[in-house]
């Protein structure tokens, strides 16, 4: 066993009895180069990852290699998902250097860890021709070495971007006409192969619906939706989405189930069913929530972070089938009338004669007897699935994506009323509460009730308050607003770059040859975007003109961006059109006796305070913020000076803490909030 025996991250324990004698990214490690004279391999790589797996048994498994490596490097394996920082920063340099980037991701660096050749996958061979060359150029060639892993730092470092760009409703309308003309009007989304699932720009495009009743961007969200939920992407039988899709038309999927994506589209189905109550939506949102609480939650209450790609090392072990497997568990004629639906061919659409099931036909607008035959037939697929060999689980708790899925979970619960929804986010925000967080600081990880090194990035900061504020909203209890005020005030002081925008780490993190800082969103949102969307619900929570000043300057920085490359800061943008429309304030004044906890927001009893609590759920703008509660209710600041009328619950709709008339009916709740959401001008 290596160094790595010792670490907490699924994937580099994956690595522990591999020959090469890896290090964990670590102040030693490059010491070690240095007393050696030796460059620094990196490898970085994440545990659901196919092709990680792929050079693992090819090259780090093999003895061979593992005495390349050993004899002329010091190895460090990173896990970029418990530190992002560092992937961010290789990352960058990789792109550089070849114009793409990916996982598993190899970087030969100098003892200081300056990167002077980056790439990704290498077969076996080729690998082992790179570890002699680099090591003979590292001999022969070491003053050329050296320059080019400085020039490549500073062609990295660049500036820190400047706000310019005022953010208005016409550049928000700008961006979403630039989104649509890259939508593919065939099969939804964006570009070709490979396909991802575009959650953040859907997060933008619904709000801007909102915001403008801009049907354009709705339909794109619709029909993006839909391609995806019918398609591979999203698991049939078991419920949530696989990662991408290797074709352009969402049929054959990549197989690792990722938490952010399921979180990001969780929240993306319910938005789209609760603007257009389309039964598609609701359905998809309720088996990914099903999927997050079966297959993703640990023993402390969090959510693990991934689902491998591979079941014994193989794609697709665990998901498809092919006729004879259907007929074998379904009998006929159920077995043909489920590879019509799920478009089973004898050819397969997979490898191997496989298929991957598809929905080929409606099924949400179906007859009652078709849908009671569709949902009788996945429960038998899903009981004989269960049988087979499953993919191995990625159970490291990340704060951030964690975050995510609590936000997504709360906002679904309140629609919906499921309890256990409600319950799994609230336990999620306790583990958090309890484990990660800290003197206003939170840890990245943890795992098994521990909690790991890795200092929390930015995202961590802006996505656990995003969802303390949520949880907040939820429970009216203070302490969540309380915590997430505290992550805030810490982000602002230690992340801040002095031009308006943020640092991914803070001042006082492990510094990195380059410290990073990029607006973009990737397959999360950006640490930036995370940020301001928290600082926005918190202002609008509490009244804090502080908090969206920063807010507002931090969203002036990435305007040029959101304004030029829309796709790419989706996240952004959703929080900019909160911005602009207010975001709206409802606060929903009920008696005492009627305000138990409850998804619903307080649960508030009595017919009245119910219907105007459905009316906030289902009316709200874009970005709004709603609490329920006894009026001046302790630690919800929102409920302060919002007294009952005339003795039966009222409804305040404001802005920056200034309200309209209070109202006591669901209809006229309804024609204020939607009078309130058109701001298109």
């Amino acid at each position: 066993m290596n160094r790595l025996g010792s670490a907490t991250s699924p994937y580099l324990l994956q690595h522990a009895n591999n020959p090469v004698d890896w290090w964990q990214w670590e102040e030693e490690a490059f010491a070690e180069a240095k007393r050696r004279d030796v460059p620094v391999l990196i490898s970085v790589g994440y545990a659901a990852c196919h092709w990680c797996h792929v050079m693992a048994h090819e090259s780090f498994e093999d003895e061979a290699v593992g005495r390349l490596v050993n004899e002329g490097f010091v190895a460090i394996k990173v896990d970029r998902e418990e530190r992002p920082d560092v992937d961010a920063v290789y990352m960058q340099a990789t792109q550089a250097m070849t114009g793409q980037g990916g996982w598993p991701m190899t970087v030969f660096a100098t003892p200081a860890g300056e990167p002077f050749f980056c790439g990704t996958y290498y077969p076996k061979e080729q690998f082992s021709g790179l570890l002699r060359a680099i090591g003979q150029a590292w001999r022969d060639q070491r003053e050329d070495v050296v320059a080019q892993g400085i020039q490549v730092v500073e062609a990295i470092a660049g500036t820190p971007l400047r706000g310019e760009a005022e953010i208005t409703s016409g550049l928000l309308d700008a961006a979403a006409a630039l989104v649509a003309r890259g939508h593919d009007q065939v099969n939804g989304g964006f570009g070709g192969a490979p396909k991802f699932p575009p959650h953040m720009v859907l997060h933008f495009l619904l709000r801007q619906q909102l915001r403008a009743g801009d049907g354009g961007s709705l339909e794109i969200a619709r029909h993006t939706c839909e391609a995806m939920a019918r398609g591979g992407l999203f698991d049939q039988v078991g419920g949530g989405f696989h990662r991408y899709t290797v074709d352009a038309t969402w049929t054959v999927p990549h197989f690792e189930k990722m938490l952010y994506d399921n979180a990001l589209l969780l929240r993306n189905y319910t938005e789209l069913w609760r603007l257009t109550d389309d039964p598609m939506a609701a359905r998809v949102a309720g088996e990914t929530a099903d999927f997050l609480l079966r297959d993703m939650r640990t023993a402390e209450g969090g959510f693990a972070s991934a689902l491998d790609a591979d079941t014994d090392g193989v794609e697709g072990l665990t998901y498809a089938w092919n006729k004879e497997q259907l007929l074998g568990v379904l009998g006929q004629p159920d077995a043909d009338w489920a590879a019509d639906l799920l478009g089973v061919t004898q050819e397969g659409t997979f490898e191997h004669g496989l298929s991957v099931l598809q929905l080929k036909r409606d099924i949400d607008d179906a007859s009652e007897e078709l849908k009671h035959r569709w949902q009788t037939i996945r429960e038998k697929l899903a009981r004989a699935r269960s049988e087979r060999p499953q993919p191995a689980r990625d159970d490291k708790v990340v704060a951030a994506w964690n975050g995510l899925a609590i936000t997504a979970l709360v906002e679904n619960a309140r629609l919906t009323q499921r309890q256990e929804l409600a319950d799994a986010a609230v336990k999620a925000g306790e583990l958090l509460r309890d484990l990660h967080f800290g003197e206003g600081r939170i840890r990245r990880v943890s795992r098994d009730g521990k909690a790991g090194e890795p200092a929390g990035v930015l995202e961590d900061y802006g996505c656990v308050a995003e969802a303390f504020c949520a949880l907040h909203q939820l429970t009216g209890q203070g302490q969540w607003l309380e915590l997430a005020g505290s992550l805030l005030d810490t982000a602002t002081a230690r992340f801040e770059n002095g031009a308006g925008g943020f640092f991914d780490t803070a001042d006082d993190a492990q510094k990195l040859v380059t410290r990073p800082a990029d607006p973009t969103d990737n397959a999360t949102p950006s640490g930036l975007s995370s940020l301001v969307t928290a600082l926005i619900a918190y202002s609008a929570l509490t009244g804090s003109v502080e908090h969206r000043q920063i807010a507002e300057r931090a969203l002036g920085t990435v305007g040029e961006l959101i304004a030029k490359h829309p796709r790419f800061a989706g996240y952004s943008a959703a929080a900019a059109e909160a911005l602009v429309n207010g975001p709206v304030e409802i606060a929903i004044a009920v008696p005492p006796p009627a305000s138990p906890a409850g998804p619903a927001g307080g649960g508030a009893a009595g017919e009245g305070a119910q219907a105007l609590v459905r009316a906030a759920l289902w009316a709200a703008p874009p970005g709004a913020v709603l609490v329920v509660g006894e009026p001046d209710r302790v630690g919800v600041p929102l409920l302060e000076g919002r007294p009952l009328r005339d003795g039966q619950a009222a409804a305040y709709v404001c802005r920056g803490f200034v309200c309209d008339r209070p109202v006591t009916t669901s209809v006229e709740l309804t024609t204020m909030l939607r009078r309130s959401g058109d701001v298109s001008g």
